[in-house]
């Protein structure tokens, strides 16, 4: 497998910039998810790193060697497709070693690989099929065998669970996280599922209109992170951002008569009256105990519950604050009903309310 840095990288058609300056490095085996709303640049991005595209600037190196102005076939990588683009006139088997049959690869190698490759993704027993008599996820796995049999430096997956069902994303996405742990292989995917980006990555890259907007681990854009956008792009139901003033070392609700208590690792050398948004996950809130507690605790009307199975969410409203809020099935709230939450500040982030940017 291969490391991939990605330097400076921009992409222009004309005067429209729909990359603007991407710096990326993973190593040796990771899992690179690029993640965003629809025409962020993640999919051109991903266009580029295969060489199907051109970039207008910047740099590409794979294990230290620059790969800019290399052909697709030059570069050592494979691509696994939305649409998965298999030939229908050929049988499994031979879909997964039509690239080595092209690359002159004897037959009995070809077979072993093959068959290597299909009792890996367990479609062994479909070789002799052809695309037309399999289901979505058979033909996603041997669109899967036909990256996997060429052994390349890196394997690049754009948007491959878009057309399952919701069961069967669920079920794949298991599968290539499988893979990727059996294989140790260095991946690049594409995807503006953030749950996807969540349970599948090694490493994020939020992404929006052409920017860069964090590159982290999962638990660093999820706990940390940088901007508003990445706060609320990721996570499901988004991270909550209460609009308050710092006021000495309290911090008071803008649209609420509510005051809260500034915890020390959210100090700040913002001025006195300084608006800011307190972002808090929706697990960070719990109905408060009638015991007294040591945790900040907010008082608001409950008006709309959504059981999901395990969790149920809750909208709630303080003031002009609407506030969602995760909690356990069976929880004793009424809609119409005022209750009490304790807050949990100890995760909590500040964010400037004029640029949107972690403080």
């Amino acid at each position: 497998m291969a490391h991939l840095s990605i330097t400076h990288l921009t992409k222009s058609f004309g005067s429209l910039a729909v990359l603007k300056d991407i710096n990326i490095a993973i190593e040796d085996g990771e899992f690179l998810v690029l993640v965003g709303p629809s025409g962020c640049g993640k999919s051109t991005l991903l266009s580029i790193i295969a060489g199907l595209d051109a970039h207008t600037s910047g740099s590409i190196t794979i294990d230290g060697h620059s790969v800019d102005g290399l052909e697709p076939k030059e570069r050592d990588i494979a691509m696994v497709f939305q649409s998965y683009a298999l030939y229908p006139a050929m049988t499994v088997e031979e879909n997964i070693g039509f690239s080595l049959e092209m690359s002159g690869v004897p037959k009995a190698e070809r077979r072993e690989r093959v068959g290597k490759v299909a009792d890996l993704l367990q479609i062994g027993h479909l070789l002799k099929r052809r695309p037309a008599q399999l289901s979505g996820g058979q033909r996603q796995r041997v669109a899967m065998g036909r990256a996997l049999v060429r052994q390349p430096k890196i394997f690049l997956f754009d948007e491959p669970l878009s057309n399952l069902d919701a069961k069967l994303r669920v079920e794949m996405r298991t599968e290539i996280k499988k893979l990727h742990q059996r294989l140790g292989a260095t991946i690049v995917y594409v995807t503006h599922d953030q749950i996807e980006a969540m349970t599948m990555a090694t490493r994020i890259a939020v992404m929006k209109d052409g920017i860069l907007q964090q590159f982290g681990t999962p638990e660093d854009i999820y706990d940390r992170p940088a901007n508003v956008f990445v706060a609320t792009f990721m996570g499901s139901p988004p991270m909550n951002l209460l609009r308050t003033r710092i006021i000495g070392d309290i911090l008071t609700l803008t649209d609420a008569d509510v005051t809260l208590p500034l915890p020390s690792s959210l100090g700040t050398s913002l001025p006195e009256g300084h608006e800011v948004l307190l972002g808090l996950r929706p697990e960070w809130l719990s109905l408060a105990s009638t015991e007294k507690t040591a945790s900040p605790v907010l008082n608001v009307h409950v008006e709309v519950i959504e059981p999901t199975g395990p969790d149920v969410f809750v909208a709630l409203r303080s003031g002009e604050q609407e506030i969602m809020a995760r909690l356990p099935t069976g929880s004793p709230v009424r809609i119409g009903e005022k209750a009490a939450f304790a807050l949990d500040l100890s995760k909590a982030v500040l964010f400037d309310a004029a640029s949107g940017l972690a403080l």
